[in-house]
């Protein structure tokens, strides 16, 4: 599991994909949440522009990040 600290309230969820490293491009974490790859606090999001906030995990690519 990796943490990324944000500085604002929140981070939209392709932004926090290619920050943590998970995806190499804005594209590349558009397709894998179009693609249905991705997980926000165990449930799946399609939202690619989702407000993903201090506390919550996301999970890609047998990834787990913790936003702090």
């Amino acid at each position: 599991m990796s943490q990324v600290a944000i500085d604002g309230e929140y981070i939209e969820l392709i932004k926090l994909l290619k920050v943590a490293g998970v995806c190499a491009t804005g594209g590349a974490a558009k397709i894998a949440v179009a693609e249905g790859g991705v997980k926000v606090d165990g449930e799946p999001e399609g939202r690619k522009r989702c407000k993903i906030r201090k506390g919550q995990r996301v999970e890609a690519d047998g990834n787990v990040i913790e936003v702090v």
